[in-house]
């Protein structure tokens, strides 16, 4: 069975897809970009600023779904640019804790309203 998450504290998806599944106690958090909740607008011009939007709202359905950030087993990170990855590496260490997340990392040619990152998260809740 598939339960929907969805939260006001994360940005409203801009398409046909839900902000989490649940199935059994894995959580599918959907690729999110760095929107402010409330207005719906791109936060940040680089990539400091946008990849700590997109923790905040990947911790708040987290949060929405009974769980934290900390139980977020694998992440894929979208770059607009590889070297980008520095900026990323910084924040997963402000959000999460040892053992980190499992990840892969690629770069794409563009991603929505122009965001530099997008990232997916899945998570396992007790």
């Amino acid at each position: 069975m598939k339960k929907i998450i969805q939260t006001t504290e994360a940005p409203l998806p801009i398409g046909c897809y839900s902000q989490a599944i649940q199935v059994g106690n894995m959580i599918h958090i959907s690729g999110q970009i760095a929107l402010d909740p409330a207005s719906g607008e791109l936060v940040g011009n680089n990539i400091q600023q946008q990849v700590k939007q997109v923790f905040e709202n990947i911790d708040a359905v987290a949060r929405a779904s009974g769980g934290d950030i900390n139980q977020v087993v694998a992440l894929t990170v979208y770059l607009m640019k590889l070297s980008d990855i520095d900026a990323v590496n910084a924040a997963i260490t402000d959000y999460f804790k040892e053992p980190w997340p499992a990840r892969t990392t690629i770069q794409v040619s563009a991603l929505p309203r122009q965001a530099l990152v997008e990232i997916t998260a899945m998570m396992i809740i007790d």
